[in-house]
This record gives C-alpha cells, sequence and structure tokens, in this order.
C-alpha cells in the first residue's frame, strides 16, 4: 500500500479525487435500499472492506459521530467520508451522487402525483398512505428497542408524545426535546461514555469548523427572520427545511413529525404529504429527499431546489463543525446521558406522528386498514423490501377503489 493510501486509511489526507468519490456514491445512490441502517452496512462494505478508503476503528468513530449529531446519520456519514477521501469537493461529490437519484426520483413523483385522478389513481394513493402507516409502525418498534429500551426512558418517549400532541406544532417539539435533555441527565441506566476507536479529526481545521457552527447558529436564527422581512416564498421554503434538518434526531424517519408541522396543511395538503411518504420509501439513498417531493409540491422545481438544500445544509455545517472537536465530546458523559433522553423523546415524537397525521389522514377505512395491516406483515415478519411493499400496497388500493 503507498503512502498516500496509508494516510487515507488513517484520515490525515485527502487521498483521493472527486470523480472517483462520485462514481462510488451514485451507484450506492442508485441501489442502497432499506434506510439508514442499511446505508451504514453499504458503506462499510463499500469503504472499508472493498476500497480499503479507511479502516475499521475510523469507520466507526466517524458512524458515533453522525449519530451524536442532529440530522440524516447516513448521508452525515457519507458526507464525511467524501470529505476524508477528497476534501470539500469530495464532500459534495459524496452528497450529490447519493442523494441526487431519489431527489430527482421523488421532484417527479410530485408532477406525477397531481396527475393521479379518477377512482384507480386516488386508490394508488390511498395505498401509499398505508404503507406509510406500517412503515412507521415498524420505525417506532426498532426505536423503542433501541431508544427507549427501559421502563425511565419508555416514560419519557410516552410523555414526549403526549406533549406533542397537547402543543401541536414545532413549539410542542421543542419542548419535548428540551424535557428529554434534562431528564436524560438524571435518568438511571443511561450509557456511558464510550472509550472505543479515535477521534476522526480529518482536514478541517478549528477555525473553519468554529465558523461553520456559527453559521449555523446564524441561520437557525435568522433565516426565519429574513424569510419573513423578504416575503419570498423561495427563501421560506429554504428557512423551514433548514429548521427540519437543524433539529431532526434519531434518522429519517423522526422528519416526519417535523415536516408535517412545518409544512400541512397551509403549504401541503394532509393526502399528498403521506403520498410522498409512502412512495419515498421505495427509493433508494436517503429518506429526506422527501424534502424535493416536498418542496416540488408547494412550489414547483424551485421550491424542491430550496427544500432540498435547506435540509441537508445543516449537516455539512455540523459535519465540518464537530469533527475537530468530537474527541473531546465524546468522553463527556453529561452529553451522552443528555443525548439518550433526547432520542428517548424522539421515539415520543413519532409516536404522536403515528396517530397524526399518519393514522387519522391514512387509514380512513377499512380497506386502508387491511392494507396497512397487510404491509406490516410483509416487512415485519416477511423482512420484505420496503420497495416492493409499497408498490404492492399501491397497487392493492388502486384493485380495491377499482
Amino acid at each position: 500500500m503507498d503512502e498516500a493510501r496509508h494516510h487515507g486509511l488513517r484520515g490525515d489526507t485527502a487521498a483521493g479525487r472527486w470523480p472517483e468519490v462520485f462514481a462510488a456514491f451514485l451507484r450506492l445512490g442508485l441501489t442502497a435500499f432499506g434506510g439508514p441502517v442499511a446505508h451504514l452496512g453499504y458503506f462499510r462494505d463499500e469503504f472499508v472492506v472493498r476500497r480499503r478508503w479507511l479502516d475499521e476503528a475510523a469507520y466507526a468513530d466517524l458512524v458515533a459521530l453522525c449519530q451524536f449529531l442532529p440530522g440524516p446519520a447516513s448521508s452525515q456519514v457519507g458526507i464525511a467520508l467524501g470529505l476524508r477521501r477528497a476534501g470539500t469537493a469530495g464532500t459534495l461529490a459524496a452528497w450529490t451522487g447519493f442523494t441526487l437519484p431519489s431527489a430527482a426520483a421523488m421532484a417527479l413523483f410530485a408532477s406525477g402525483a397531481m396527475l393521479l385522478d379518477g377512482p384507480a389513481g386516488r386508490g394508488a394513493l390511498h395505498g401509499l398512505k398505508a404503507a406509510a402507516a406500517a412503515v412507521v409502525a415498524l420505525a417506532i418498534l426498532g426505536m423503542m428497542r433501541s431508544l427507549a429500551p427501559d421502563r425511565p426512558r419508555a416514560t419519557l418517549a410516552v410523555a414526549a408524545a403526549a406533549i406533542a400532541l397537547a402543543l401541536p406544532g414545532v413549539a410542542g417539539q421543542l419542548a419535548a426535546l428540551v424535557l428529554g435533555g434534562l431528564a436524560g441527565l438524571a435518568l438511571p441506566g443511561q450509557p456511558a461514555p464510550s472509550a472505543g476507536a479515535p477521534a476522526a479529526a480529518g482536514p478541517v481545521g478549528r477555525r473553519t469548523a468554529l465558523a461553520c457552527l456559527g453559521l449555523f447558529a446564524l441561520l437557525l436564527a435568522g433565516l426565519p427572520l429574513a424569510a419573513e422581512a423578504a416575503g419570498s416564498p423561495g427563501l421560506t421554503l429554504f428557512a423551514l427545511f433548514f429548521r427540519a434538518g437543524a433539529l431532526v434526531f434519531g434518522g429519517g424517519h423522526v422528519v416526519l413529525p417535523l415536516l408535517q408541522a412545518e409544512l400541512v396543511p397551509h403549504l401541503v395538503g394532509a393526502d399528498a404529504f403521506l403520498a410522498g411518504y409512502g412512495a419515498v420509501q421505495a427509493m433508494p439513498g436517503p429518506l429526506f429527499t422527501l424534502a424535493a417531493y416536498l418542496g416540488a409540491v408547494a412550489g414547483g422545481p424551485a421550491g424542491a431546489a430550496a427544500a432540498l438544500a435547506g435540509i441537508f445544509l445543516p449537516s455539512f455545517l455540523l459535519v465540518f463543525g464537530t469533527l475537530p472537536f468530537w474527541g473531546r465530546l465524546r468522553g463527556v458523559p453529561r452529553a451522552r446521558r443528555a443525548l439518550a433522553g433526547v432520542n428517548a423523546a424522539v421515539v415520543g415524537l413519532l409516536l404522536a406522528a403515528f396517530y397524526d397525521p399518519v393514522w387519522t389522514a391514512g387509514i380512513t377505512d377499512r380497506a386502508a386498514y387491511a392494507v396497512a395491516a397487510a404491509a406490516f406483515l410483509l416487512l415485519f415478519l416477511w423482512r420484505a423490501p420496503p420497495w416492493l411493499v409499497v408498490g404492492v400496497s399501491a397497487g392493492a388500493g388502486a384493485l380495491l377503489a377499482g
């Protein structure tokens, strides 16, 4: 192994070029079905085992960092891998390759979904909403096992759900997350600080990191004010999706309640929202490309671009901003305990979203309930791939409506 590649494995220098990174991630963007956990497995096979861009310890540390941050963990790991391999150009190449196929498909689906009329078309949309109910139910089960596995954290999850339902909108969700963080400091049985792999500092300097964190805070606070002052629909969409991308903990499914609170019903109808959420389950790549669909429904192609940029920009800023400090942060027990509480509250937010809008808007009759039950059976017991379940559900909805 040559010296440059040796340093690339350790993350000390960028050892590749952006076209190589783009080609590798584009292949994954076209084939990586199965959601965030599956994506992390694909990344390990591709970049640790096959290409040997980094070793197991460095990859595990990147995954730990991105699970600690708000935002889509698998996309953030891809951003960090591109950064380590080919610098800033590699970061953009990795994100574009992994995200573009699904984002383009979802933006096109927004145009097609608007054209679906007649009994069969409406039935297919009902089938998509029923599939969304099954996917969210399965996500809740999995997240309960990993993020709220004991009585105190399960209780915290239910309390967070009650807060989110009692205070609909972003305010209630933020209150639930704050409660989770504070309670996490006191609850017993929280994870201790990890020892594990050394920090993956990468090529980002501390000044650059601090500038990225400062920009993140400035945009989070200032974008809503700027959008209101400018009266620009595009800037409003960008601000809404930036806030969602900045505040979502726990992976792709948890963005559902945040986006629902921001968009439904004044920008996107409940039926269209759930149809898009069902359709994105059938796509490879990150679930956050739902933003392209929602932006297209709300504002056409320009809205799709604004929404997609807004929801992913926080991930870039946070990955760049935390890499140099991760070695110290990961050893602070209180930080990890607070995060465990936030993660339990995240389960509660998804539980609240399962009732409204997933159940109230998606399960409107006996046929929809039957389709959702069958979809859950296929996912949970038969381990069928989500894209297949979504297609079967849409077809069943069209047949039942015919």
